[in-house]
């Protein structure tokens, strides 16, 4: 099956909760994580070097996510931004999470780069047992249904 439409028919907008991807390069991850927004109301926005959220394996794992759900310009995302790490940010629980708000989430092998977690609050989502961490899909996942329960 081919699927043709024009890029500027895509949805635009803002969201009171974005997930910002930083270099996210598997395109499985970025169609997941397309998909959970889509289910929890929140926008999606792209680092350069994140995998193509139009490409094939991205279309299939967003379910069509990627024609409701706004890509959002890196530079215009919400102000207040919590960095999930995988050690050493504060409990993800513990945190005051009121929109308007960016999720940012790293890469798959690296995380994000200090720097960049050095200019938002670090939130941790404790593993039980020997996890190292999360899969970054997951990890948004639990963060945007940790956020939901706030806000029904």
């Amino acid at each position: 099956m081919i699927g043709i439409y024009r890029g500027a028919d895509l949805p635009t907008g803002m969201r009171d909760v974005v997930v910002a991807l930083w270099q996210v390069s598997d395109p499985g991850n970025v169609g997941t994580l397309l998909r959970t927004a889509d289910a929890f109301g929140a926008g999606v926005s792209l680092s350069v070097e994140c995998a193509d959220p139009l490409g094939p394996r991205a279309l299939r794992a967003s379910a069509g996510a990627i024609f409701r759900v706004p890509l959002i310009p890196w530079d215009e995302v919400p102000a207040r931004k919590v960095a999930l790490v995988a050690h050493g940010g504060e409990p993800l629980a513990g945190l005051a999470l009121d929109p308007p708000l960016t999720l940012l989430l790293g890469s798959e092998r690296e995380g994000l780069p200090e720097e960049l977690a050095a200019q938002c609050e670090n939130a941790s989502i404790p593993t039980p047992g020997d996890a190292e961490s999360l899969n970054v899909a997951a990890a948004g996942a639990i963060a945007l249904y940790e956020l939901s329960t706030r806000h029904r």
